[in-house]
């Protein structure tokens, strides 16, 4: 019996049929992807749309909360310091645990945790119960973003992995603009009316309800435990191909030790790439978080009516999922490496140019921009950080720099209103630039091309 592959091979191992008529394959690569293993994609997707809505949904509520609560600027820095501490444990911890009990349990236990937190948000009217589970929201927000890109990596084919990621992010982040206009729309009709918009984000129990009857584990995680034949089994239900992982599976190193999975990342083979992915995101990220989370809080300080900065910022959110198709456009081009150097180039830029405009119109476009090109390299890094280890220590690698990128997050919180009050709102966006523009020669010179390799031929 004799398969027809796609002809567009060109990494991992090459497909042979054996003499049962079963493929040799490298787990997906070089199958086109069908229906059922798009659903697959498509459950992320809603999965992301209720974690970015959860995720982006305190920016857009802070001015209307510091009214209703009579809230200082330093109080807003509270919050958002521990919410990027939640996310720094959920980087960390869910990266180590999705390595260890797999990548499908820890997702959907980060949909739970995310879920309810923030129902519970929008009940209290205490600071400290609200900070509390703040913070835990952001645990489980970034514990499931962690985990599905890794997830992602593993369960696309290698001429298209970059592509699926973009998807997935495009149509997940549809929810920043979603959630903008809802405050746009709720948020003006009361004044506690903000905690309508935490209740909604609980409606991430309907991906995990389809998640937990149909989401599929890793094969690759599952090859790593030595549980060869049920990765086949999953191989084989999402591509309709009998495969054989025998030969793939002989080059993956079997289940890692505690100390192999938390130490990897800095033996002599990954301390390069792992030093240069910490300076990408400790600098890249807390610009971006800066822009996603503080624009609304600094434009209503600028002067700018409740209503005028949530219409400005409803704009601004489209830019990104338009980001995030971006990204899927530019992905698989260049290696990987010179498409992200680009992009944080341009956000560089926009963020320069953002920072000198004066009216609402001009701020609003520069802040479009800005956003497009901070998402698109965000995520194009989300994907070069993933391809960059094995799959005994992914996702532990993954949960680290973007956890590590969290942290320094959470420390610059207290920095910005220093920053605002001694040079304004030039001055801020100025700082931006410089962070999204410090590791793009770095990235040139010592970065290396992952894009439409194997994860095993990368490793």
């Amino acid at each position: 019996m004799q398969h027809e592959l796609d002809d567009n091979t060109p990494c991992g191992i090459e497909d042979l049929s054996d003499r049962q008529g079963r493929f040799k394959n490298n787990y997906f690569d070089g199958i086109p992807v069908r229906g059922i293993h798009a659903g697959l994609f498509f459950i992320i997707m809603a999965a992301y749309f209720f974690e970015q809505f959860d995720n982006w949904n305190f920016g857009f509520v802070a001015p209307a909360l510091s009214t209703s609560w009579n809230l200082k600027p330093t109080d807003i820095a509270t919050i958002m310091f521990w919410y990027f501490i939640g996310m720094t444990s959920g980087g960390f911890l869910g990266g180590v645990i999705s390595d260890f009990i797999g990548r499908r349990k820890t997702f959907l236990i980060s949909i739970v945790i995310f879920s309810v937190s923030s129902v519970i948000t929008g009940l209290t009217s205490n600071f400290a119960i609200f900070t509390l589970f703040r913070a835990l929201t952001g645990f489980g927000v970034f514990c499931m973003m962690v985990t599905s890109q890794a997830y992602i990596a593993e369960m696309a084919p290698c001429q298209t992995r970059g592509m699926w990621q973009g998807r997935v992010a495009a149509v997940g982040f549809c929810a920043v603009p979603f959630v903008a206009l809802a405050c746009r729309m709720v948020i003006p009709m009361a004044e506690e009316a903000w905690r309508w918009i935490f209740y909604a984000g609980g409606l991430g129990i309907v991906p995990f309800v389809l998640g937990l009857k149909y989401l599929k584990e890793s094969p690759r995680w599952l090859v790593t435990r030595g549980r060869i034949k049920e990765a086949e089994e999953v191989v084989t239900y999402l591509t309709g191909k009998d495969i054989d992982l025998s030969e793939a599976a002989s080059i993956v190193q079997p289940k890692a030790s505690v100390m192999e999975v938390l130490t990897g990342m800095f033996t002599r083979k990954y301390i390069g790439r792992t030093l240069l992915l910490i300076f990408l995101f400790t600098t890249t990220v807390p610009a971006g978080f800066l822009v996603a989370n503080w624009t609304p809080q600094l434009l209503k300080m600028l002067g700018f009516s409740v209503k005028d900065t949530l219409t400005a910022m409803t704009i601004i959110s489209i830019g990104v999922p338009l980001g995030c198709f971006l990204n899927s456009v530019v992905a698989d081009k260049g290696g990987r490496k010179i498409p992200l150097a680009v992009l944080f180039v341009c956000a560089a830029i926009t963020a320069f140019i953002f920072g000198g405009m004066k009216t609402l119109a001009l701020l609003t476009a520069a802040g479009f921009m800005v956003t497009i090109f901070n998402m698109a390299g965000s995520f194009l890094l989300f994907s070069y950080t993933a391809e960059s280890y094995p799959t005994r220590m992914r996702n532990t690698a993954t949960g680290f720099h973007n956890g590590l990128a969290r942290l320094s997050v959470s420390g610059s919180q207290f920095f910005i209103p220093m920053i605002h009050a001694s040079y304004g709102f030039a001055g801020i966006f100025t700082s931006v630039a410089v962070l999204f523009f410090l590791p793009v020669i770095p990235l040139m010179i010592w970065g290396m091309r992952t894009g439409g390799k194997s994860l095993e031929e990368i490793e």
